[in-house]
């Protein structure tokens, strides 16, 4: 048990607690912002990592809701001071929000090291925000806590719900083959997303907010909240209130995080039918807590976990029908001898404390243990000659006719060329070929963009044909679905074997042996590599060259190497010095 600290054990007391030049500098500078000294001496310093920007729709209410979080900071006898971060916007950053991930990380533990701060609260929700938010908050492991940025409203069209991305796909395809109209289609653009907050579809948005919230770093019930319900803004006070006592607690993120609670975010992030970018983004954040979370692990855990949310992609609903239905908890609840409930969370009880009483109201949304949507295997890592490091599918959002399946290569070298092709009608291809993207990796795009779900050529369309088998080195968005291989480690731009495939080539999937292999033999893949010439950086300067020469491949986490021990103490960074 931690010693409660006092005032003089603060943290942020080196700043303006010493009488010395530096401290009368620094209180003289905060009553310039008009802030008189009973503001904040002898009161916890908490930051607020707000990744608000106009231009990332999914955080447009985060203006607000830091003024919230302020209120409850205030309220407990704190003193708050936000910090904006750089937002990491998915619907409009190029060529993709993952290549600045593990910026914002940097920032953020940055932000924490190098100012007054004694706890912090994280705001974040739109993809990468989340494991970006936390991984840096685990490598300087202050009291933190995650306020998340909640779901959209259900889209509408003619009736009918709309869910982020996984509708958009639907209609394009059906756009495509000539089954809908163009009025129709602005209809879809319309009416799909109508309120803040981020993808109201099983996404990485939600999977990841709902793996925080399981991992112990919200309050209770924080993950589920759809962002323009009025509980979303009772929830940002109620967090400015607990990170105070946080801080005089010594609770800090790492106390929180151990190797029970990665497993219940993966369990979470499973039963959730979650999107295959969580496995990327737990791995980092594991390595950034000390904890050596691999594919393995997440394998392992997937053969023994039902998805219950039957929620888009994968299922039929969406996270507003979710919330209703018990949200999280209510999930977790049936999940209880899956998980470590005696672990520590954010409000200083335990995880069996937090979800104790939680019900299901609507047993569709929420499945029980003896109706799963899916009985296990809510994602599956597979390991062959065509992926030695691994890779992943999400069965449960594919056709089951491509559980095993072998078809012929049709190969694209990157997307340009993909999509100058996939639509021309002279196209060598059928509904048993094998799509295959190249160069879709961490360096190789760069970024490891979401073009894992490659679209199905425009003749198959006309010929019903909705689903295919399709494989890269790429990520696919969680709203995405469909028989799609990805993260094919080591990726084709390092020398990994996705980049000998040539046209024609024979690909086996068998999902339930978890293998992926190219069925050509040894010696002609030993033929192709030694005849292969690597492509040339994508960047010889600024963010990107550091991010080329550090970047990890998928399996890793794609961390930056040099980030990845943070926890270790031979690889930490002390605190700045204060002259």
């Amino acid at each position: 048990m931690k010693t409660r600290k006092t005032p003089e054990t603060l943290r942020s007391h080196r700043w303006y607690g010493v009488n010395d030049l530096r401290s009368f500098g620094h209180r003289s500078r905060t009553a310039q912002m008009g802030y008189h000294r009973s503001d904040y001496a002898g009161k916890p310093v908490i930051a607020i990592i707000n990744t608000w920007s106009d231009i990332n729709p999914c955080h447009s209410h985060f203006r607000q809701r830091a003024e919230e979080v302020k209120r409850g900071i205030w309220q407990a006898g704190g003193f708050p001071v936000e910090m904006p971060a750089i937002s990491l916007s998915e619907p409009f950053q190029k060529p993709t929000t993952m290549l600045y991930r593990n910026l914002l990380a940097m920032e953020t533990e940055e932000l924490l090291r190098s100012y007054p701060i004694d706890g912090c609260v994280l705001m974040g929700g739109c993809d990468k925000t989340t494991p970006a938010l936390i991984m840096g908050a685990l490598s300087m492991n202050l009291p933190s806590i995650f306020m998340p940025a909640g779901s959209m409203l259900r889209g509408d069209f003619k009736g009918n719900y709309l869910g982020s991305g996984s509708d958009t796909w639907k209609y394009w395809a059906e756009l495509r083959a000539g089954n809908i109209t163009e009025e129709d289609w602005q209809g879809v653009e319309e009416g799909i997303a109508r309120s803040p907050g981020h993808c109201m579809t099983m996404g990485t948005a939600s999977t990841m907010t709902s793996a925080a919230e399981a991992m112990g770093l919200t309050l209770p019930g924080a993950a589920s909240i759809p962002a323009p319900d009025s509980r979303h803004a009772q929830m940002a006070t109620l967090t400015g209130k607990r990170i105070v006592d946080m801080v005089w607690e010594d609770l800090c993120i790492r106390d929180v995080v151990d190797a029970r609670a990665i497993d219940n975010g993966v369990t979470t992030v499973l039963a959730l039918g979650g999107s295959t970018n969580a496995i990327v983004h737990m791995i980092a954040l594991a390595r950034r807590a000390g904890v050596s979370l691999d594919l393995a692990r997440f394998d392992a855990l997937a053969r023994n976990t039902p998805v219950l949310a039957n929620i888009r992609p994968s299922g039929k609903y969406l996270m507003e029908d979710f919330y209703y239905a018990g949200g999280l908890r209510g999930m977790l609840a049936q999940l209880t001898d899956l998980l470590d409930t005696s672990v520590i969370t954010a409000n200083g009880r335990t995880l069996g404390d937090n979800i104790a009483g939680a019900n299901v109201y609507h047993d569709d949304v929420i499945r029980p243990r003896s109706n799963p949507l899916v009985a296990s295997d809510g994602l599956a890592v597979l390991h062959g000659n065509l992926a030695p490091n691994g890779a992943v599918i999400k069965p449960a959002a594919m056709e089951p006719q491509f559980q095993k399946h072998s078809g012929r290569a049709v190969v694209f070298r990157d997307y340009n060329d993909m999509a100058a092709r996939i639509d021309d009608e002279n196209l060598d291809v059928d509904k048993d070929s094998v799509l295959v993207l190249q160069s879709a990796g961490p360096q190789g795009a760069p970024g490891m963009p979401e073009w894992g779900q490659l679209p199905v050529p425009k003749k198959l369309l006309a010929q019903g044909v909705r689903d295919m088998l399709r494989i890269s080195d790429a990520r696919m968005s969680g709203t995405s679905y469909g028989a799609c291989v990805l993260h094919i480690s080591p990726e084709s731009h390092v020398g990994g074997p996705l980049a000998f495939v040539q046209n024609g080539d024979v690909i086996e999937l068998d999902v339930p042996n978890r293998m992926l292999n190219l069925k050509i033999s040894d010696a002609e893949l030993e033929r192709r590599r030694a005849a292969w010439v690597p492509p040339k950086p994508h960047y010889t300067r600024g963010f990107g060259t550091l991010y080329l020469k550090h970047v990890t491949q998928a399996d890793q986490g794609c961390d930056f190497d040099f980030l990845e021990n943070g926890a270790s103490p031979e690889h930490a960074t002390a605190d700045p010095e204060i002259h």
